[in-house]
C-alpha cells in the first residue's frame, strides 16, 4: 500500500484524554552521588509538545525514565493530573501510569509481525480487541497495510512509525520519546518528523521529546526546556529561546555566534564590529558581545566596517565566510547569501544588524 494512501474516519479513531505531567522539584544522584538532575520543576501541559533539550549528559533521558517509571528520583514528586505517582512516599509501577515510550532504538521484536508488535502491550484486552486496537494505531501511522509483514522489511523511518504506533495503541496521556529520530538518515528526518508531529496532533496526547537538536526542538515543540548539567536554564516557546535567550549558554545552543568581550560604557559596549546597547547594565560591568553569523549585512568596500575575506566555502544557499577584521584576533565569521561578491573578491564591508547581536554579562564561565 502506498504511504500516501489516507482513511480518515480510522486515523482519528481512539483519540485518548491528555494529562498534565508536572516535575516538582526533582532532582537525582546515581550511586557514586554524581549529580544528574538537581532541583527542576517543570510541567507538560495537557495536549502539549514539550522539548526537553540539551548537550549529552544534561539529564534529559533521566528525567524522561523517571517519568516512565524506569527510574527513581532521590527527591521531589511527579504527578499526573495532579495525582503524585511518584515521590518520596508514593511510586507507581510503569505500566500503571498511563505513559507510553518510545525509545531510541525503536525496539521492534524483529520475530513478530508488524501487528503483533503494535498489540504486544495490550494485555488487558481480548486476543480481538488488542489486534483491533492494533490496527487502528497502525492506520493512524499509515502503515495498516504492514500489518502481517516483520519489521526488517521496513525502511527506518517506517519503523519509527510502527514504535509509535505501539506507543500510542494502549490510548495513554502522556507519551514520552526519547532521541525518536536519532538513528534516521538526515534526508527522512524532516519528512518523519513533520509525520510524527501531526501524527501526535490527532491523537492529542501530552507529549515530551527528548533531543540535543536545537533546530529539531523548534520545529517539533510548543515550548523547549533547555537543561545544562542537570539543571533547567531556561524554558519557553522557540521564539523566546532564540529571541531572548536567558544567557551565553542559551544563545550559543540556538546560534552560532562570534564573541567579542567589552565594557559597558554610556550604556553601550564597544566592539571592533561597532558600538552595542546594553541598557540595563551598569557602566564599568564587563560583558560578552555575541553576534550571530547571520546578522551581517556585507557590502562593498568603504560602506561600514573594513573586512578581508580569508576564506569562503559556498554552501547551496548561503556562503560561510571567514573575516580578517582589525582590532579582532580571531576570524570573523559570517554567513551571507551566495553569490554577493565575484570570485577574485577580497576586500568588503560589514555592518550589523542590531537584531542579531546579543549583550550579555560576562562570566567566568564565557570570558
Amino acid at each position: 500500500m502506498s504511504e500516501t494512501d489516507e482513511k480518515p474516519a480510522r486515523v482519528t479513531a481512539g483519540v485518548t484524554f491528555a494529562a498534565r505531567l508536572a516535575f516538582e522539584q526533582v532532582s537525582h544522584r546515581f550511586v557514586s552521588d554524581q549529580v544528574t538532575l538537581e532541583d527542576v520543576t517543570l510541567a507538560a501541559e495537557p495536549g502539549e509538545v514539550l522539548c526537553l533539550l540539551g548537550p549529552s549528559g544534561s539529564g534529559k533521558t533521566t528525567l524522561l525514565r523517571i517519568a516512565a517509571g524506569i527510574e527513581t528520583q532521590s527527591a521531589g514528586r511527579v504527578l499526573l493530573n495532579d495525582r503524585e505517582i511518584a515521590g518520596p512516599n508514593v511510586f507507581l509501577p510503569p505500566e500503571q501510569r498511563s505513559i507510553g515510550l518510545v525509545f531510541q532504538d525503536f525496539a521492534l521484536f524483529p520475530h513478530l509481525t508488524i501487528l503483533d508488535n503494535v498489540r504486544f502491550g495490550l494485555t488487558a484486552l481480548s486476543r480481538e480487541e488488542a489486534k483491533g486496537e492494533a490496527m487502528i494505531a497502525l492506520s493512524r501511522v499509515g502503515l495498516e497495510g504492514y500489518a502481517g509483514a516483520y519489521p526488517h522489511v521496513l525502511s527506518g523511518g517506517e519503523q519509527q512509525r510502527v514504535a509509535l504506533a505501539r506507543a500510542l495503541a494502549p490510548r495513554p496521556a502522556v507519551l514520552l520519546m526519547d532521541e525518536p529520530f536519532s538513528g534516521l538518515d538526515s534526508r527522512l528526518k524532516d519528512t518523519v518528523r513533520a509525520e510524527t508531529l501531526a501524527i501526535l496532533r490527532q491523537s492529542r496526547a501530552t507529549a515530551i521529546v527528548v533531543t540535543h537538536d536545537a533546530e529539531e526542538a523548534m520545529r517539533l515543540g510548543d515550548r523547549i526546556a533547555l537543561l545544562r548539567a542537570g539543571r533547567l536554564v531556561q524554558v519557553g516557546t522557540a521564539e523566546e529561546l532564540y529571541l531572548r535567550p536567558a544567557d551565553l549558554f542559551v544563545a550559543g545552543f540556538f546560534s552560532e555566534l562570534n564573541l567579542f568581550d567589552g565594557r559597558m560604557a554610556n550604556g553601550a559596549a564597544d566592539t571592533p564590529l561597532g558600538r552595542f546597547p546594553a541598557p540595563d547594565l551598569a557602566d564599568g560591568t564587563p560583558v560578552t558581545v555575541a553576534v550571530r553569523l547571520s546578522g551581517f549585512e556585507v557590502g562593498e568596500e568603504g560602506q561600514g566596517v573594513p573586512a578581508r575575506i580569508v576564506s569562503r566555502r559556498f554552501l547551496g544557499v548561503v556562503e560561510l565566510l571567514e573575516l580578517a577584521v582589525e582590532g579582532v584576533e580571531e576570524h570573523v565569521r559570517a554567513r551571507i547569501r551566495r553569490s554577493q561578491f565575484a570570485p577574485g573578491v577580497r576586500d568588503i564591508s560589514l555592518n550589523v544588524r542590531p537584531s542579531d547581536v546579543l549583550v550579555f554579562e560576562r562570566r567566568r564561565e564565557s570570558a
